[in-house]
């Protein structure tokens, strides 16, 4: 019998026939019950093909499969919905997979810090082992998945993070997703967090990082299919490219993503300086290379071409048909199409070559690429060869892995003020008001998995100091009407009707195989209410199936109201035939209304085929939610403030159009009006107010900077959010979170938003005053900085150690990072920044410990970037090093100063 760990691998460490045979088996080969059928007969019996031979190399191992293809069949390999080759033993695969911060979009799966508040633990040992945690358990959902023959999108292991752009604006809803605004910082983050997704094996690939958006992306996203950016030679290389170098240079890392937007005049994807000159060229790069989705369309899309039957697709235009797009992203060195909505993928390939728009070995050259990194990964080889092979899947949202999300999690809180009121003291009866105060979306931001062990502010401040200690009232919305307490709605409300006409409790349901709900359901049920994740189809019990849904019956307020109400994704519901939607419904207690919702849940694009859930959610449109705030801060000691935003206003390419909001972009970083205001009328209670904010990009907090106790900055801290803000509010550990970005104090002391210079922008170029610096945070003890070790004379050309003794000056241990930072005498041209971070370190210490940290800089890390983006070793000029808890300006720091010597 064939086992399901070797099914997870194809099977193909077989040789001759039998390996044939088990490598064509059709997609339902093993059961529901994991009970695996019969191999299908192959199409033929041949010796062994070298390319199942382990002894060979992966990339002759790939190169003698792709001769063995047709070039139809190469063609549709560049898909990310790879097609299988039976006759081959090549079964299909999905290349799309997330894993951002937490294996994504795969049910469920440790969720940790978004990104950005990943980036403000500046601890590479953290990241490394948050990435390797990650890969863990993506190996182990892989082979879970594919023990069952499932091979969908996001059950694969070729993972399409990190997003290693530069937060150059404050402004762009995905800067959430990235490391923040400083190359070095970036690069050190991405080295780490690659080494842990792709494993330290000689041989195989645990997982493949994929580094995005290659290179000059960061909004805006309303426009990002049809914007042509422009980056000068010094921009290019100090700011856009560091972190790509660093990551192909010291990690390896397999692929990269190329971007949506056009680059000096051609999209990124087909741009022959920016792919074939600089990242095949000047980087080395010699991994594979795939599109974001849709990004090959976009180079002839256009007005007049297609309708998405709402409005027009507009994108660059660039070339004319399919084919032309297909064989210029190959010829540029685009291996694999993510396609779109539209039905783009690389099935064009085969007219290109007919049409002489691009030859036959190319496309070899991109499909041995991918081939090579799927050997890479062990696909093809006996589980006992591969070492990750037998991660149990028990591993997914452990204990351990759920502790290191909390621990995470504490090390990322960034405290921005203090006026002394924290740490709070025991029995200190706290009101808990704002919109982000128990909002689950605070927690998983984007591209996340679902939490197994989700703990809101709320709850952890509960479980804290105990509910009797706790007042607590939503206070507002989050901005314009977006509530952010919608709930289930409860079983206790929800009837059907009998034969006889009488009200039972629950919904009738009916489950259908067919998502479109033709034929008999096959299952047929009394649901006490909608509120679903299936791991498996509750239909057919399979990890992948699509499937269909109805519930009727009666719903029954018990209190008079307005109400929205909304049904999840792939889910419309009626409440007496009207569809529910953006406006409220009037209901009345004790009142009958009939209640639908159906689900559709299909293949379309995209789908989220292991991510299955439905819901019927509602709350209230008609509470005085001032009203409650204050009167929920009547008997409390201290009012904590849980305000910002979330990833339903900021993110990726959104419907969202509000004040202070556009398109998953931000036009200016205020507080949301309606959250100010509560804000200030909290403050005028007189007593203490601690805001903890959330947010994945920078605030303008003014005016609680000037007014509220304390600050605490949360960014999205993953699942276990509650419980380790409420330890730092009472003092169970000194925060030692660092701001990875600049909080401004407006979006006016900001350029235009398309404008891809570096002027003025980030901490190295930033000419004005920032509400909150780069690398900014507060401590619940001090640290002192002493003995610093600078060389007075050094040959920029070679290495330089400096070093500094750092002690705990405080009464409570801590955390610290220190900060190295680099600044030029002289500034040989406007690319050169002001200051620059050159090195960074965490150091725990005890009160009155000390230690000494030493750092080698690199002469990378010495020298500076020409107008003509090449690096300039400085000789006979000085530079001014310092070595402290944050940039010079802003923080006590020791400083030294080093001449470079005259070659």
């Amino acid at each position: 019998m064939i086992t399901h760990r070797t099914a997870s691998l194809f099977g193909s460490f077989l040789t001759g026939a039998a390996a044939l045979a088990l490598l064509s088996g059709c997609s339902d080969s093993v059961s529901s019950a994991q009970e695996p059928a019969q191999p299908v007969a192959p199409e033929q019996t041949d010796s062994d093909y070298p390319f199942q031979n382990p002894a060979l190399s992966s990339e002759e191992r790939a190169r003698d499969l792709v001769s063995r293809m047709t070039l139809e069949e190469k063609a549709a390999q560049m898909y990310d919905k790879a097609a299988a080759i039976p006759r081959l033993g090549i079964h299909e695969y999905n290349w799309w997979n997330e894993a951002l911060h937490g294996v994504a979009r795969a049910g469920h799966a440790t969720v940790f810090p978004q990104a950005i508040g990943l980036a403000a633990t500046w601890d590479e040992d953290q990241m490394l082992e948050v990435a390797t945690t990650i890969s863990d358990e993506g190996r182990a959902k892989h082979h879970y998945y594919a023990a069952e023959d499932v091979y969908a999108m996001y059950g694969g292991l070729t993972f399409w993070s990190p997003n290693i752009n530069i937060f150059r604006d404050p402004r762009w809803g995905r800067g959430m997703e990235t490391y923040g605004e400083d190359p070095f910082l970036t690069g050190r983050m991405a080295v780490n967090f690659v080494n842990g997704l792709q494993g330290d094996d000689a041989e195989y690939l645990k997982t493949v990082a994929t580094v995005k958006h290659f290179a000059v992306h960061s909004g805006p996203e309303p426009s990002r299919h049809r914007d042509n950016y422009v980056a000068n030679d010094a921009d290019l290389w100090e700011t856009y490219l560091p972190a790509f170098k660093m990551a192909m240079d010291e990690a390896d890392v397999a692929s990269v993503m190329c971007a949506y937007n056009a680059v000096w005049g051609a999209p990124a994807c087909g741009s022959e300086r920016l792919m074939v000159d600089i990242l095949r060229g000047d980087l080395g790069f010699d991994g594979y290379v795939v599109s974001d989705c849709g990004a090959i369309g976009d180079f002839y899309y256009d007005e007049a071409k297609i309708e998405t039957g709402e409005a027009h697709y507009v994108a660059h235009d660039y070339v004319d048909t399919r084919a032309e797009a297909a064989a210029l992203s190959v010829k540029m060195g685009t291996d694999l199409n993510c396609g779109d909505g539209y039905g783009n993928k690389m099935d064009a390939l085969p007219a290109a070559v007919e049409q002489g728009l691009i030859d036959e070995e190319t496309i070899d050259q991109a499909v041995i690429r991918l081939y090579t990194a799927l050997f890479r990964l062990g696909m093809y080889d006996d589980p006992s060869m591969v070492p990750y092979a037998d991660i149990p899947h028990s591993e997914v949202a452990s204990d351990e892995n759920i502790a290191l999300s909390e621990d995470t999690a504490r090390k990322s809180l960034v405290l921005l003020k203090n006026n002394g009121i924290l740490p709070l003291a025991e029995g200190t009866k706290v009101a808990v008001i704002g919109p982000n105060a128990d909002n689950y979306m605070t927690l998983i931001a984007n591209y996340n998995g679902i939490p197994t062990q989700p703990v809101t502010a709320l709850e952890g401040i509960k479980a804290k100091v105990g509910a009797e200690n706790v007042s607590y009232a939503l206070g507002s919305t989050i901005a314009g009407d977006f509530y952010t307490d919608f709930s289930p709605v409860p079983a206790d409300v929800l009837f059907h009707r009998t034969d006889s006409g009488e009200l039972e409790p629950g919904l009738e349901a009916a489950y259908y195989a067919d998502p479109d709900l033709s034929g008999e359901p096959g299952v047929t049920q009394i649901d006490p209410n909608i509120d679903f994740y299936w791991e498996r189809g509750p239909v057919e019990n399979g990890l992948n199936d699509e499937f269909g849904a109805t519930w009727e019956g009666v719903l029954v307020p018990e209190e008079s109201g307005s109400y929205l109400m909304k049904a999840s994704r792939w889910s419309k519901a009626t409440v007496n035939g009207e569809e529910v939607g953006s406006d409220p419904i009037d209901l009345t207690a004790g009142e009958q209304y009939d209640l639908t919702m159906t689900m559709n849940f299909n293949s379309g694009w995209p789908r989220d085929g292991l991510e299955k859930f439905a819901e019927l959610s509602w709350t209230r449109a008609d509470r005085d939610l001032e009203a409650q705030a204050m009167a929920a801060s009547d008997d409390a000691d201290v009012i904590l403030y849980f305000g910002g935003i979330d990833a339903t206003l900021e993110g990726e390419e959104m419907g969202v159009e509000l004040d202070g909001f556009l398109g998953g972009d931000r036009t200016h970083m205020d507080l949301p009006a309606v959250q100010e205001a509560l804000l200030e009328k909290l403050e005028a209670t007189g007593k203490p107010v601690v805001m903890v904010n959330f947010s994945g990009s920078a605030m303008s907090l003014n005016w609680a900077e000037e007014n509220v106790d304390a600050i605490v900055q949360a960014f999205y801290p993953g699942e276990k959010a509650g419980v380790a803000i409420a330890d730092l509010l009472w003092g169970e550990f000194s925060p030692s979170g660092r701001l990875p970005v600049t909080f401004y104090k407006s979006v006016d002391d900001l350029p235009g938003f398309k404008d891809y210079s570096m002027a003025n922008r980030t901490y190295k170029y930033f000419t004005g005053e920032p509400l909150y610096p780069f690398g900014y945070g507060l401590s619940y003890t001090s640290f002192d900085y002493s003995d610093v070790s600078v060389p007075g004379s050094h040959d920029a050309g070679e290495p330089m150690t400096v070093s500094a003794t750092v002690t705990n000056t405080g009464e409570m241990a801590g955390r610290e990072v220190v900060q190295v930072y680099i600044s030029h005498a002289e500034r040989a041209n406007p690319s050169v920044p002001h200051v620059e971070l050159v090195a960074f370190d965490v150091v725990e210490l005890a009160p009155g410990e000390s230690k000494t940290v030493s750092f080698d800089l690199t002469p990378a890390n010495l020298g500076f970037i020409a107008e003509d983006g090449e690096m300039v070793t400085p000789s006979g000029s000085s530079a001014t090093i310092s070595i402290g808890g944050g940039q010079p300006s802003f923080t006590e720091t020791e400083t030294a100063e080093v001449l470079f010597a005259s070659n």
